[in-house]
């Protein structure tokens, strides 16, 4: 066969090796190992290690599973880090896995064939070996098969166009893995020792689906190795956020259980295509706001989302010397607050915060910061100074705000659960202006409605007077985080007391949610 015939069946093998490609389905598997601080994996040369299991991999149909595996090599010495599976991408295309990087920080390689990560290697600059050249044998006729090859190649020309339009349709931010800059700390280890601040080295993050957008940029659910994160991308005009958000996270006493747990930050592109990244733990049940707009609660429900909230927001208000800062966070709702799989809070977003330190002054913008909806009457009024408990007041004029919204969710009373609204919603509309808010919380000085029916339920009873309490007019009045958390103690122990819990409601709109404070 010439030279003419074995293009075509070249061409031939490609196409019928692409479609098989795109409609594969089949089991995949791979060798499964996470690394344990505590224990040592014995290697061999060829990188075997025991301890390790075989995995079935699971996923979307129209996706292609692969292996991977990380490992660091210690002066000569390979530790392995993870093996398991790994999500669709076009570097995995190939049957060994082989770290191709010149001297990264730590190895990773990822392959297309069941346990190909059983074995896996470092070779810089791998290149294909040239084929070696052999005699041509005579010469056939091609002609015939030309023309019958021609509808096949159609077919699987049109295959691939669908194909290729299909993925773009679906995914316009490709997965991507990151090369990074700085030093890699694994999360294989118990959080509290991990050190501040970790700057992401080497890691492999996959961008799966936006979640939210913001004024600061948009959060995207990721996967980082066998792990689900969070990545908040900003856009280089919105540096600043970026920085303050990098800098609160990086303090040594930033981490505790309700708040949103911070693996890492990157810088990614150049230039003006340059973007910022913060990674952190992915909670699936989202937002407190998302939660309510698609759930009520149940009173124990929303003990824990209030109690937990408050004790979160109670620590970053707290002074540790030595330790951390007090710190303001400045834009506090409920999308900002995040809710784990318990339902258990942890606050979130910390691009406006503010920490006071001793003999230091921070130079920040301090008038109308935040969401306006929000903002405490001294704000919209610009009627503030630069002390300390005067930024953690305004953070809980907000709490307020924040625990009304729980109330009006709840169907512990005996009356309708309203639809959810945000605060001042039906006055002022879903984007009200600073001189909207200014109207009705200064010179009107009203406040959303606490309904009749949650008096006579003795733990909400007590939750309105803690509301009112929060939301005065009179900063100086206004009570703080950790007391916040000691009344909803107090009120779980009294509604258990004297009501059972979670009387059936129905669900309905109530008019007229706004009152004047006395």
């Amino acid at each position: 066969m010439g030279q003419e015939a074995r293009l075509v069946l070249s061409i031939l093998l490609i196409s019928c090796c692409s479609g098989s490609i795109l409609g594969r389905s089949e089991s995949h598997q791979c060798v499964q190992y996470t690394h344990n601080p505590s224990s040592s994996v014995p290697m061999d040369a060829e990188g075997r290690a025991d301890g390790r299991t075989v995995v079935t991999c699971s996923g979307e149909e129209d996706k292609r599973q692969h292996c991977f595996s990380t490992w660091k090599n210690a002066s000569g010495e390979v530790k392995l880090i993870q093996q398991g599976c790994w999500l669709d991408h076009p570097s995995c295309y190939r049957s060994e896995c082989v770290e191709m990087g010149e001297a990264p920080e730590v190895f990773f390689c990822c392959c297309d064939v069941s346990l190909c990560n059983i074995k896996f290697s470092h070779q810089p600059n791998v290149s294909e070996p040239s084929a070696t050249p052999t005699s041509a044998p005579p010469k056939q006729p091609v002609e015939p098969l030309i023309f019958s090859m021609v509808p096949s190649l159609a077919v699987s020309g049109v295959v691939l166009l669908s194909f290729w339009m299909y993925r773009r349709h679906r995914r316009p931010y490709p997965p991507v893995l990151l090369p990074t800059q700085n030093v890699f700390h694994i999360l294989m280890e118990d959080p509290s020792l991990m050190p501040p601040s970790p700057v992401l080295g080497h890691r492999p993050v996959q961008l799966l689906e936006v979640k939210a957008r913001g004024r600061f940029g948009c959060v995207w659910k990721a996967q980082l190795l066998s792990e689900q994160v969070a990545v908040k991308v900003f856009p280089i005009q919105e540096r600043q956020s970026w920085q303050t958000e990098y800098e609160i996270y990086s303090l040594s006493g930033m981490r505790h259980e309700n708040l949103l747990l911070f693996i890492g930050a990157e810088k990614r592109g150049c230039n003006a295509d340059l973007e910022l990244w913060l990674i952190t733990a992915y909670h699936d049940k989202g937002s407190v706001c998302d939660y309510l707009k698609a759930n009520v609660l149940s009173w124990s429900e929303l003990c824990l989302i209030a109690q937990t909230m408050s004790r979160g927001l109670a620590y970053l208000h707290k002074d540790v010397p030595g330790h951390k800062p007090s710190i303001a966070h400045r834009d506090f709702k409920t999308k900002n607050i995040l809710l784990k799989s318990d339902l258990t809070a942890c606050i979130a977003d910390f691009g406006l915060a503010l920490r006071f330190e001793a003999g230091k002054f921070s130079a920040a913008n301090h008038r109308h910061v935040g969401t306006r909806r929000y903002m405490a009457p001294e704000v919209l009024e610009g009627a503030i100074n630069f002390q300390r408990d005067v930024f953690l007041r305004i953070d809980m004029y907000a709490v307020g705000l924040v625990l009304w919204e729980l109330a009006s969710r709840c169907k512990a009373a005996d009356g309708p659960v309203d639809e959810y609204m945000l605060p001042f919603e039906e006055e002022v509309g879903q984007h009200p202006s600073l001189e909207d808010m200014q109207e009705v919380v200064v010179f009107k000085k009203l406040r959303p409605t606490l309904r009749e029916c949650w008096q006579k339920h003795a733990g909400l009873a007590l939750l309105c007077e803690t509301i009112e309490e929060l939301w005065d007019h009179e900063a100086e009045a206004r009570l703080s985080a950790g007391c916040v958390e000691e009344r909803v103690t107090q009120m779980q122990r009294q509604a258990n007391a004297t009501a059972p819990e979670d009387l059936v409601t129905v669900v309905t709109m109530v008019e007229g949610n706004l009152k004047p404070v006395t």
